[in-house]
Formats: C-alpha cells, sequence, structure tokens
C-alpha cells in the first residue's frame, strides 16, 4: 500500500500532480479534516474546488476523514471549547514563549490516517508506505516526524530534491492554482505575521481566536494556573498583534511537517 498524507499545502499538492503525472506511484490520498470549525477555510475550499476534481480527473482517491468518538464525529474546536473542559491539545505558548506539549496532530491527523490504513491491510508485518510532503528547503523536519509501527514514511519530495518553489512551479505549469498555506486557523505555531494577516483578512476568525484564548486562560485560572497565549510574545492576541505591526517576520507556515500536510 502506497499513501500520501494530505493536508491540501502547497508540498502536499505538488505531490498529486506528480502521482496523476505518473512519477510516483501513490494513488490514495489521505486527508485528516480536523472540522469545519478548525481546518482554515481555505483550505477546505481549496479541497473541494480544485484538489478533489482534479484527483478524480486523474484517477486518484482522495480520502477525506475524520476523527470519531463515541460514536460520533469530534473536531479538534468541540473538544477545545467544550465546557468544563480541562483538554489542552493544542501547542499554546508558555509565559516564556515557549510551546507547550501537544497532541493535537497525534489525535487528529497521526491516529486517523493510522486508523484509515489498518482498515485497508497495513500492519507491521506489512507497514504502509506513507509518502509527506517535506521539501528540501524543510529537510530539518524530516527527522521529527514519529514513525508508527504499520507505516514506513517516505519523502518523495526529498528524493526529487524539489524545493517549495519547484513545486510552486509544478502546481503552475498544470493550470492549478496555488493551493493557501494549510493548519489550523488558530494555531499558535503561527508567526506574528501570520495573526497580523489574519486580523487584517478575516477579523471574524481573528476575533474567534481571541475568544478561544480567553476561554482557555479563564479555566486556568479557575484551576490556579499560569496564562498561556497564542502567540510567543507573553500577551494576550489582541494586544501582541497591535504592538507587532512593524514586526513581520518571513512565515513558513505549516505546508507539511507535523500536521503532515
Amino acid at each position: 500500500m502506497k499513501a500520501i498524507s494530505y493536508g491540501g499545502g502547497v508540498q502536499s499538492t505538488s505531490l498529486m500532480v506528480l502521482a496523476a503525472r505518473g512519477e510516483i506511484p501513490h494513488r490514495d490520498f489521505l486527508f485528516a479534516n480536523v472540522g469545519r470549525d478548525s481546518e482554515d477555510p481555505r483550505t477546505l475550499d481549496y479541497i473541494k474546488r480544485v484538489a478533489a476534481p482534479y484527483a478524480r480527473a486523474h484517477g486518484l482517491r482522495l480520502h477525506v476523514l475524520h476523527r470519531h468518538t463515541a460514536g460520533r464525529r469530534e473536531t479538534l474546536w468541540e473538544r477545545l471549547m467544550r465546557p468544563g473542559s480541562r483538554s489542552l491539545p493544542i501547542p499554546v505558548r508558555m509565559s516564556n514563549g515557549a510551546p507547550g506539549t501537544r497532541s493535537c496532530t497525534k489525535t487528529f491527523k497521526i491516529d486517523v490516517t493510522g486508523l484509515w490504513l489498518r482498515k485497508n491491510g497495513a500492519h507491521r508485518l506489512a507497514p504502509a508506505e506513507v509518502g509527506v510532503g517535506i521539501s528540501m528547503d524543510e529537510i530539518s523536519r524530516a527527522t521529527s516526524r514519529r514513525v508508527e509501527p504499520y507505516e514506513q514514511v517516505t519523502y518523495p519530495l526529498l528524493d526529487l530534491r524539489m524545493r517549495r518553489t519547484d513545486c510552486l512551479g509544478l502546481i503552475a505549469d498544470e493550470g492549478l492554482e496555488a493551493p493557501p498555506k494549510s493548519a489550523c486557523w488558530f494555531c499558535p505555531l503561527k508567526t506574528l505575521a501570520g495573526w497580523s494577516e489574519l486580523a487584517r483578512d478575516r477579523p471574524a476568525l481573528f476575533g474567534r481566536a481571541c475568544d478561544l484564548e480567553e476561554t482557555l486562560n479563564a479555566r486556568r485560572a479557575a484551576l490556579g494556573r499560569d496564562e498561556v497565549f497564542l502567540t510567543r510574545t507573553g500577551r494576550p492576541l489582541a494586544d501582541a498583534i497591535r504592538a507587532a505591526q512593524d514586526e513581520l517576520p518571513f512565515d513558513p507556515g505549516c505546508d507539511s511537517g507535523w500536521c503532515m500536510t
């Protein structure tokens, strides 16, 4: 079994083009959707308008997968906002700016795709080959991806020595529009530039992110715990972005690596 861990970003979409052209042997593309309320709406729109029709037209199978618990679909946003929840699965920033521990990728991405792989025949003695879209300009991420017993992780873009710019060129040559950066819209690993862009272009989502941060801290205060933040600045999100309008570093995004996109 050969599958691609697909997230709707530049690198994994370039893998879809390579598969359509017969340059890599993968036919199954696994998109672990963490929820319509959690995935960036632009990514979901791109998959619906561009990636899914392209896959069908070229005989590729794009599987949209969801996490289920207690017999129902669960989203990451629901888990975060559930009344009385103490769950903190996203890598919020601590007061010193360092990211906290997280379980969101394991629970909502790796486990979900792993369940599909095992249901379709992958196991310890016959692991599935899972291609991940990491390009040469982020090669350090290739060593941080944990490998599960039922899978053998490969990096087709590294084998082809492709960089992100090469991926964009390939997508453009195929006549496809470039995908947006893929990640949860409230991910604390977003840079200040990314948060500033969200505040400027999609203020409603930015406001919901501020509400999320306030909700998490209200719960932590009730438990006698320190504040956490969605940026590395150690201050509330809205204040951090107002103070950082002149600090707009390059945003590498989350097109591949931990989120397998």
